[in-house]
């Protein structure tokens, strides 16, 4: 497999289409006349799904922020760690080794769990979408996507899961300079 393969299927992400999730967001078996009322109790139970729903992808955002907090805060703590050890000349570079391996290993890690959140977050969009297609407005999906230029303008929104990717990233450009350094060195 080469690299282009292996980045096409491990870092890029794709989101299902409307009309692939659709079909699959509604029970066929229960619709408006089934709640009686002109259909006011259907709207309602939609409503409150809906309701219940972005409420669960909001609390996916907030996990993955903490997931950023608890990397940034390990890689703070292990490079203040070794810092304080590298400050005494004496220390070989062996003992740095095993540190920026680590570091690098947690920074994959910390890609993959953030592309999941990101993965995660697009499918929930994309019901939400499916969602709103039943309710009066549909200010989520429609409305405000489209006032960011759906993401494809990163002067108008540069969303921010494919900011926060970089992170990671850049972190283990940096410890695997390092650790090459340190096995040469």
């Amino acid at each position: 497999m080469g690299l282009r393969a292996v980045v096409s299927r491990y870092v890029r992400v794709t989101v299902a289409d409307l009309n692939e999730v659709r079909p699959t967001v509604w029970t066929t078996s229960v619709g408006p006349d089934d709640y009686g009322e002109a259909g006011d109790r259907y709207r309602a139970a939609i409503l409150d799904q809906y309701k219940v729903y972005v409420e669960m992808t909001d609390r996916i955002s907030a996990r993955r922020g903490l997931t950023n907090t608890f990397f940034l805060s390990f890689n703070t703590l292990v490079v203040a760690t070794v810092g304080a050890f590298i400050k005494d000349s004496s220390v070989k570079s062996i003992y740095l080794e095993f540190p920026l391996a680590v570091l690098l290993l947690q920074c994959v890690a910390w890609f993959w769990l953030l592309r999941s959140y990101r993965q995660l977050n697009l499918a929930k969009f994309v019901v939400i979408g499916a969602l709103e297609e039943r309710l009066p407005a549909s200010p989520y999906w429609r409305a405000e996507w489209k006032a960011l230029g759906e993401g494809r303008d990163p002067a108008r929104y540069w969303p921010l899961t494919h900011l926060e990717q970089w992170i990671p990233v850049s972190f283990a450009v940096v410890y695997a300079s390092a650790l090459a350094v340190a096995l040469v060195g």
